[in-house]
């Protein structure tokens, strides 16, 4: 592969599994949430009815995968508190 192409597919890659600020917030409220109840990503993963490494995909950089809200509305059960405190109480820039 050419340094051009290589260049390019890897832009495109991290265009990919770029997550926004507001996505990263969520994720690391449910990552303390869950290390507070002394879960592993893989409990929680089959928790959620999930594949079993669906979490740590979610909380890694280099993965695209992300929690829609029907995750988060199970999560908020799972973890035993409102969905609310997967968000911040204003707007992120």
């Amino acid at each position: 592969m050419s340094c051009f192409r290589a260049k390019i597919v890897f832009s495109l890659k991290k265009i990919y599994t770029m997550k926004s600020k507001i996505e990263w917030f969520v994720i690391k409220q449910v990552r303390k949430k869950r290390k507070g109840k002394k879960m592993s990503q893989a409990e929680l993963s089959f928790r959620l009815d999930v594949s079993s490494g669906f979490v740590g995909q979610v909380e890694s950089k280099k993965c695209a995968a992300k929690y829609n809200i029907n995750h988060l509305n199970k999560l908020a059960e799972i973890l035993n508190c409102s969905i609310r405190e997967f968000f911040p109480d204003s707007f992120l820039k």
